[in-house]
């Protein structure tokens, strides 16, 4: 009884402040306030700031965090976790909140907004940015719909929005439910919601569990495979394997969604805590997994170009990395183990993307790499350097009496950049990445020297002979075109 008061009384005083400031239609009143969390504001607050002192500060806290998956469950389940990325964006300030969550309740394609108004919550009114939602459903009238019925019964993006307002100020959100979706149509709104990123300061919260229902281990085996994915910033992956039911995530289509809108904007991700639902309870029998995730915009240095950018690398450690490439390949030869080693270089031990390519007597010899840097620098160079060695399909694997007439090459890459059209590529200074479905190819910016085909040229034999696409397939819109620069020296 004394629950329901409180509830009535705080939706009451939410309809109240709604008609002092000119939106009482739309008003959005809370579904789950005295079930998946507290009702009475004071309760509700204190046990948000328990769970954030709990979580304690992130590693993450400085970096330019621009996306969150968090989960959605009720508070004593899986709050403690989900405050963990809130406590990684605690005073940082964003204009605009876009939280996508999937559906439970309502049958539907496509997305569903709420486009202006506000949403209550015991701590108080969100506006909702009115500006922003209706620009959104202006790129995708036939995608995103204002659908109130599937926000009647939601409890998956309402549970994050007292979070938001204990870790930020001054903010507004867009709101979105997911129905029914496809990979292709969760690369229309990643896209779309890249292009408003660029006049606001956006925030996107991605709402999902993981695993539901398995025992304590076998949770545990899905969850770390799905979270695999989610840190290689792989949505296709991750899609494939979720329909062979290889992965679980209630939000997957938010989480597809922002996988692919962090690769347009050349993020990194950053694991903060997973668990599940027998920590807790410590019921082992059938759980259900959490996790929280950063993706960020590293602090990289400018890469080298003809433009005369910095370099990241000085020569030393230009040196050092071709060194670990050489002496990963010697071991890997005598031993058959990968070497050994410990870095201490703040540079060399971030995260890039990066290529390690062979040349015998002037000949291409082996080439291997990451787009994505997926650990330290220093370790992708060593296990790529391997890699281009003996397991280049292309050729056979390299002998050790080869070793002293073979050139090391290393290309240390920037972030890809999503772009519209071929348009914007530069023979020279970028690569590029073409991808449709599940196809996909790269070309280092130097293979245009060396090669010294025109754009066209260039762009028709990436897409044939790198990803297996139609020649022209660069030319269609449904094909993706990525670029990047790339830091590129040699032992010669």
């Amino acid at each position: 009884m004394k629950k329901s008061l409180v509830l009535f009384l705080s939706i009451v005083l939410c309809t109240l402040y709604s008609v002092r400031n000119g939106y009482a239609e739309d008003i959005k009143s809370p579904n789950v306030a005295g079930a998946f969390y507290p009702a009475e504001p004071s309760e509700l607050s204190r046990q948000i700031d328990g769970f954030l002192d709990q979580a304690g500060p992130q590693d993450t806290a400085k970096e330019d965090i621009l996306v969150l998956i968090c989960p959605h469950a009720g508070y004593e389940y899986s709050g403690p976790v989900a405050s963990y990325g809130y406590r990684a964006i605690a005073a940082k300030h964003y204009d605009t909140v876009v939280v996508i969550a999937p559906t439970h309740n309502l049958a539907f394609n496509g997305v569903a907004i709420w486009p202006k108004g506000a949403f209550c919550t015991p701590l108080g009114d969100i506006p909702v940015d009115e500006e922003l939602s209706l620009r959104l459903m202006g790129l995708n009238p036939a995608l995103v719909k204002d659908i109130p019925q599937a926000f009647a019964r939601e409890h998956s993006l309402e549970v994050q929005l007292p979070f938001l307002q204990k870790a930020l100020k001054d903010f507004k959100i867009v709101p979105l439910i997911m129905g029914r979706f496809d990979l292709s149509m969760c690369e229309v709104l990643a896209h779309s919601l890249a292009l408003l990123n660029k006049d606001k300061k956006v925030l996107l919260v991605a709402s999902t569990d993981l695993s539901h229902y398995h025992s304590y281990d076998e949770a545990n085996t899905i969850d770390t495979r799905t979270i695999s994915f989610i840190k290689d910033l792989d949505p296709k992956g991750l899609y494939k394997e979720a329909l062979l039911k290889n992965t679980e995530a209630c939000g997957l289509g938010p989480v597809l969604t922002s996988l692919l809108y962090a690769n347009e904007l050349g993020l990194r991700a950053k694991v903060l805590k997973q668990a599940n639902s027998g920590d807790i309870t410590f019921d082992y029998s059938k759980v259900v997994g959490y996790v929280s995730v950063a993706l960020y915009k590293p602090k990289a240095a400018a890469v080298s170009d003809e433009k005369g950018e910095k370099d990241m690398l000085s020569s030393a450690q230009r040196e050092k990395l071709l060194k670990v490439a050489r002496q990963s390949i010697e071991a890997y030869l005598k031993t058959g183990k990968e070497l050994q080693l410990t870095e201490t270089d703040p540079v060399l031990t971030q995260e890039c993307g990066a290529f390690v390519t062979l040349h015998e007597k002037g000949e291409l010899r082996g080439c291997i790499g990451n787009m994505i840097g997926k650990q330290p620098l220093y370790l992708t160079i060593r296990d790529m350097a391997v890699e281009a060695a003996v397991h280049d399909p292309r050729f056979s694997p390299v002998k050790s009496s080869e070793l002293k007439d073979i050139d090391i090459e290393i290309s240390v890459l920037s972030p890809l950049k999503r772009v519209a059209s071929a348009d914007e590529i530069e023979l020279g200074r970028h690569g590029v990445m073409v991808m449709s479905g599940f196809n996909n190819g790269v070309f280092l910016p130097q293979v245009a020297a060396e090669t010294g085909w025109s754009k066209e040229e260039f762009l028709n034999y990436l897409c044939m002979h790198k990803a297996g696409l139609p020649r022209d397939a660069w030319k269609d819109p449904k094909t993706t075109i990525y670029i990047f620069t790339a830091e590129v020296f040699s032992e010669k």
